[in-house]
């Protein structure tokens, strides 16, 4: 099981949006829906779905927070993933992303043209109709190997210049953690300061993230509408990412807490998740009206909830 996965927050276009992400990447399909009843959102939609083999989950909640730009999704398009000769592979891989962002563009708008690039031979980063963000980039098949699909932090604003901090925090938090690679700005690339961080990338357990700092005005930084959800074993593994985490006290509700970077995160149990995928209607009603009086998740009142 993919122990730390993407959390999309929609107003209402969850399952709409699944819809368009499983059709937009390869090895792509929704996995689960179901509805939680009674939340201060009203009923909620929550979808489950794969992109390139790899774990999402969307809820439909209301129009309370937006995504922007400081979360976005890194897609590598590797030639090496594709069949044929390297021509061929490089064609193949050149045609899968103009497809992929043909299809993002739909409604949305460039961020950055697509185009090449000092970094990538091909490269574009789309906001896609509902908000979201994505980097399309031609990988370079002799670079390190990373995922298909890598989630992407830009720190500015308030954060800016915290990005390497950042990256050193949550790899002392998750035991299973690696470095990778890590470009610092240098003199002479204004507005950014000589020594942050232009691109660095880590992996927290089995998923690999990116992270930047961008002293442009953006007029963005993180909210709860792209949060890592980290799903745990037992009581005390909770415990431990809780306290690790939890930064801003009022900001706990229902597993979510926000880091000290202003970083969403929710803790939640896999045997929760069980639970509310596998349980009756009325189980998942009960279990629904006893998460949302906590704070940190309670396993022993969830189980207990769910037995009625």
């Amino acid at each position: 099981m993919q122990k730390i996965i993407p959390h999309l927050w929609f107003d209402k276009q969850a399952l709409e949006a699944a819809d368009l992400y499983t059709s937009v990447f390869p090895q792509s399909q929704i996995t689960h829906a179901s509805v939680i009843r009674g939340t201060p959102s009203g009923d909620c939609d929550i979808v489950h779905f794969t992109l390139w083999n790899q774990a999402f989950i969307a809820i439909n909640a209301g129009p309370l927070f937006r995504f922007n730009p400081s979360m976005s999704f890194i897609i590598n398009y590797d030639p090496l993933s594709f069949d044929g000769t390297p021509e061929e592979q490089e064609s193949a891989a050149r045609e899968s992303l103009e497809k992929a962002w043909q299809q993002l563009m739909d409604g949305g708008k460039a961020l950055m043209p697509i185009g090449e690039y000092s970094f990538s031979r091909q490269y574009g980063w789309v906001q896609d109709k509902y908000g979201l963000s994505w980097q399309l980039m031609l990988t370079d098949p002799s670079g390190a190997t990373r995922p298909s699909i890598v989630p992407s932090l830009i720190f500015t604003g308030k954060t800016l210049g915290r990005a390497e901090e950042a990256i050193h925090f949550y790899c002392s938090i998750f035991k299973n953690s690696e470095q990778g690679m890590l470009v610092h700005y240098s003199e002479g690339m204004d507005p950014d300061k000589a020594g942050t961080v232009m691109f660095a990338d880590f992996k927290l357990e089995d998923t690999w993230m990116a992270a930047m700092d961008s002293a442009h005005q953006h007029g963005f930084e993180f909210n709860e509408s792209v949060s890592m959800m980290v799903t745990c074993e037992d009581q005390a593994e909770i415990d431990y990412y809780w306290n690790q985490l939890s930064a801003i006290p009022e900001s706990e509700q229902c597993g979510w807490l926000k880091d000290k970077f202003g970083f969403s995160w929710q803790i939640t149990s896999a045997e929760m998740e069980n639970l509310m995928r596998n349980g009756s209607p009325e189980q998942l009603d009960r279990i629904t009206r006893s998460f949302l009086s906590m704070k940190k998740i309670d396993i022993a009142a969830i189980k207990a909830a769910a037995e009625g």
